[in-house]
């Protein structure tokens, strides 16, 4: 699969590098676009840079360029994956505002009607993020906010962020064994 991935600034970036590791090993084809505070947190939260990213994705993308490839619907993709989500991002998505590649690709993703999954990190939220999620779900979108089980009963943080991109990865129907199943 060719797969776009986006990287917003909310806490927990960690799920979309581990996201991105997890599809490189499997064969599948990452385009990759990360907003500024995006790289902020990913630095921050685990200490990779930019460099560090490049190596997991098949193609990298400047959030400024508004012209790249995956801002086209003929560029020819299977899905988006925006994760970790801020909802400054489910905003713009939600009411249309295309002001960065991030959210032109995820609109174009939309429009195309093709799978946008969305995994929004934030708590408590108040009813304007509510509204947005649901706008999101009315336009096509699926929402799997970052709520980890542990019905498997998990040991290290790598099992909690496993189970979080093994959903990612049913909602794109990749198969994964990243976490036990409920039998």
């Amino acid at each position: 699969m060719k797969i776009v991935v986006g990287i917003t600034g909310a806490s927990g970036s960690i799920y979309g590098i581990r996201l991105l590791e997890v599809l490189k090993s499997l064969g599948h084809e990452t385009h990759l676009v990360i907003t500024d505070s995006g790289q902020q947190v990913v630095e921050y939260e685990c200490g990779k840079t930019m460099e560090d990213l490049e190596k997991l994705a098949y193609r990298v993308y400047d959030v400024h360029n508004i012209g790249a490839a995956i801002a086209s619907g003929s560029f020819r993709m299977d899905a988006m994956v925006v994760v970790p989500c801020s909802m400054k991002t489910v905003a713009s998505i939600a009411t249309g505002v295309s002001d960065n590649l991030l959210t032109r690709a995820a609109d174009v993703t939309l429009k195309e009607a093709r799978p946008l999954i969305v995994v929004p990190r934030e708590t408590p939220m108040h009813a304007g993020h509510l509204e947005n999620l649901l706008k999101l779900t009315h336009l096509g979108a699926r929402i799997l906010p970052a709520c980890p089980g542990f019905y498997h009963r998990p040991e290290t943080i790598d099992d909690i962020v496993n189970i979080m991109v093994g959903k990612i990865c049913d909602a794109l129907r990749i198969d994964t064994d990243l976490f036990k199943r409920w039998e």
